[in-house]
């Protein structure tokens, strides 16, 4: 049996099917894609083909580059399953038909080798069945792999191993899904809907049917069933819309098919007569003519929501809500506020929860499995047993039986203990022996929190704070909104740099949130435009220059690991690393044209360094610089790491890491591996074109002009830009340094920080989000 996956093959085309070849694609692994010939004739290949092809048009992309869809191989059942026998991983994503897919592992247990797995992405069919009739080298070869859709995008991975699957082919489909797809992996029972969408499809079936009994607006529901829970804002009517409303009765019919009759979902499966009409007439959510909430085109792009006693649609509604605590996230003041609200929201949670806390070990063996699955399968902040800790234990099961209602055992169990705990710096879970449990991260997984468990930070202030990682390696974390840069986060490095070179070997710029940096806090730049301190205002400008540069030329590595956004300055600390690590899903650029300003700390010359070195790139002054002017005067944002590679905010040889629980231990070992001989770099000079190139710029800039595609402040803020890339009155005989360059920035940032226009696009996007094109 081969110890890794070299080659994956997944038979079905169709939404999930395709995701999931693309995501191994993304891993850099080979993927055969099959589907049925088309009854129609012609190209015997064509679903497989249209799938890729539709991929690479769809946003957002299930590709994170389009070499990744070169790795996908295309073909046919008829013609091409013989193929499987070059791969060591089979993924079936066939039509949830139990006969269909039977027959197929037939015809693939022919071709297959031993060793080789094969899975079903099934959530409906029970193992047990799926593989009966097949022999028992076949049965140790198979497992369940449940990906959530769409599969580039959503964590989750439910695995479920059969009674006589092979624990060896088991853990080498998880260990590849985990470091090589970027799955987090969760073991669940061979139970209907397994973990998440059991638990998932009940709490939507039971916020549909309370809001309708209850007499609430769909409006209402979702904006206590949103936020306020820790949910995805859409909230119970705004996610079904986003998944599809005809999915519903399919849900529906499969667990009431499959789930014991003494099941709770049992109980409140119903038909609902609105549903089946507006499926009907296909209001099926945002992929047919609308769902719950609709756009009425034909009244000036109007938002509309349905009337759940009617049927009819009427203007969105602006709800005022639960307020106060209950808003920001306290839920004991949320099943407490008074009204159809609070006991709607009592409503809907106790009957999630205890739920939840029912289907443990039916659905799993502990508590950590449920909440990660609710979590990471649909986007809650906190998983059920942390809701309930919230809430008190105690509380929850106390006013379970007030009411009458059965008091799950486990609640029982925890008595006035929370599920969780933290202990001697290890964080714990209560156990079904009623004894507390160390919560063991898979090797290669560390978070920046498990060190806050144990450790008081070296440094901190309002902004930032740096930590001991381990193994002589500093952490730097950005812990302000939105982790915005400012100017404590710069004095906070001038006060790392030196303490890291005294009892250190590397530094990482690293943190736990779902984004790195969204760069510069413009809200405090705001503050000081209005005031005209302008002192203040270049001082951070300058004081963002020296910090940067400072860490650029520390005497110690500097390894950024960057996930998610990284804008603007969180993009120039990236460009000022000796190396990066980032998370697969980067989406990163100097967008500050965007905001009528140019980078200011830096990013113009590390832009230049890189464009003029890349592999490919004319010699000469001029094509460099027009690149990096295109990247930055159309604030372009990579769509993933990968493409952050081809726009050049990272290197070449820049790490990529796809799982992102294991970003920080990867940054970790990249930042020790540069530490033996390792030097600062040294600082670049540049031969830039002058003015001769300063107004080909301007000339390019000219044309996007004339044909509509950039506004008349557009054309002075690149301007501006152009002044800094093509080294302001330089000529092509002289030396520009890199401390030239910053000075060109900085001018040129302040000439434009000054100008209304720009204060004027910097007041939309803090209050809109949205850039003005003035």
């Amino acid at each position: 049996m081969s110890a890794t996956i070299n080659k994956v093959c997944v038979i079905g085309a169709g939404t999930m099917g395709a995701g999931i070849a693309a995501q191994v694609a993304n891993a850099g692994v080979p993927v055969l894609l099959l589907d049925i010939v088309p009854k129609d004739g012609g190209n015997r290949n064509a679903i497989a083909e249209g799938a890729v092809a539709g991929m690479l048009k769809t946003d957002p992309a299930p590709f994170m580059s389009t070499r990744a869809a070169k790795l996908v191989e295309t073909g046919n059942i008829e013609d091409h399953l013989g193929k499987i026998a070059e791969c060591d991983w089979v993924i079936e994503a066939v039509i949830e038909r139990l006969d269909i897919k039977q027959a197929l592992y037939a015809r693939i247990e022919e071709v297959k080798r031993p060793g080789t797995a094969v899975s079903s992405n099934t959530s409906t069919i029970p193992l047990a069945h799926l593989v009966e009739g097949r022999s028992d080298a076949f049965k140790r070869d198979f497992l369940i792999t449940h990906f959530f859709n769409p599969p580039r995008y959503m964590r989750l991975l439910e695995i479920v191993a059969g009674p006589d699957s092979d624990p060896a082919v088991v853990d080498k489909v998880q260990a590849f899904a985990d470091v090589a797809m970027g799955k987090t992996v969760v073991r669940a029972k061979d139970t209907p809907g397994f973990i998440a969408n059991r638990i998932g499809t009940l709490w939507i079936q039971l916020g549909i049917n309370e809001a309708m009994d209850r007499g609430l607006t769909v409006e209402e529901a979702d904006a206590v069933a949103g936020k306020p829970m820790g949910v995805p804002k859409t909230g119970i009517f705004g996610l079904v819309d986003l998944v599809g409303i005809d999915l519903m009765p399919h849900l529906k019919a499969s667990l009431t098919g499959t789930l014991a009759k003494d099941d709770p979902y049992q109980a409140i499966a119903r038909d609902i007569p609105l549903i089946e009409k507006m499926i009907a007439d296909g209001y099926t959510g945002r992929k047919g003519k609308g769902g719950f909430y609709r756009v009425n085109r034909e009244k000036g792009k109007q938002l509309e929501a349905i009337d759940l006693a009617s049927g009819a649609y009427r203007p969105k509604a602006k709800v005022t809500g639960v307020s106060g605590a209950a808003a920001k996230g306290d839920l004991r003041a949320l099943v407490e506020t008074k009204g159809k609200l609070g006991d709607y929201a009592w409503a809907l949670m106790s009957g999630t929860l205890a739920y939840a806390a029912s289907l443990v070990p039916d659905a799993a063996d502990d508590v950590v499995a449920i909440d990660d699955a609710m979590r990471l399968g649909y986007n809650w902040k906190a998983g059920p047993f942390e809701m309930i800790d919230k809430l008190g234990a105690q509380y929850f099961a106390e006013r379970l039986s007030a009411e009458g209602k059965p008091v799950p055992a486990l609640l029982t169990l925890a008595g006035d203990r929370a599920f969780y705990r933290v202990e001697n710096g290890k964080r714990q879970f209560l156990g079904r022996d009623g004894e507390y449990h160390d919560i063991v991260r898979p090797e290669g997984v560390l978070r920046l929190a498990d060190f806050k468990l144990s450790a008081k930070p070296l440094l901190k202030n309002a902004s930032a704070a740096l930590w001991d990682v381990g193994d002589g390696v500093a952490c730097l974390e950005f812990t302000g909104k939105m982790n915005a840069l400012d100017g404590e986060v710069m004095k906070l490095i001038g006060q790392a740099i030196p303490l890291v070179a005294q009892g250190y070997k590397a530094m990482i710029v690293y943190n736990d949130a779902d984004s790195f940096s969204a760069g510069a806090n413009l809200g405090l730049a705001i503050f000081a435009v209005n005031i005209a301190a302008w002192s203040e205002i270049e001082k951070l400008v300058a004081g963002g220059q020296m910090a940067y540069k400072a860490l650029k030329y520390a005497p110690f590595p500097v390894v950024s690991a960057p996930a998610g956004m990284a804008i603007g300055g969180g993009c120039e600390i990236l460009l000022n690393s000796d190396a990066v690590q980032a998370h697969a899903e980067l989406y990163t650029g100097l967008v500050e044209c965007g905001v009528g300003l140019i980078p200011g700390w830096g990013g113009c010359g590390e832009m230049l360094d890189r464009a003029r070195n890349a592999p490919g790139m004319p010699k000469g002054p001029m094509p460099a610089v027009a690149k990096v002017f295109e990247t930055i005067s159309t604030a372009t944002v990579s769509k993933s790491a990968q493409q952050a590679k081809e726009l050049m905010f990272l290197r070449p040889e820049d790490g990529i890491t796809m799982n992102r629980d294991r970003l920080l231990h990867d940054a970790k070992r990249k930042a020790l591996s540069l530490v033996e001989g390792y030097k600062p770099p040294e600082p670049p000079t540049f031969r830039l074109p002058g003015e001769s190139g300063h107004t080909g710029l301007n000339m390019a800039a000219e044309g996007f002009h004339k044909r509509g595609m950039a506004t008349d402040y557009d054309m002075v803020v690149s301007d501006a830009l152009a002044t800094v890339l093509s080294g302001g009155d330089a000529d092509t005989v002289d030396i520009v340094t890199e401390a030239d360059l910053l000075t060109l920035e900085r001018q040129n940032f302040m000439r434009l920080v000054r100008d209304k226009r720009t204060v004027a696009r910097i007041e939309q996007m803090l209050e809109t989000g949205k850039p003005l094109r003035n």
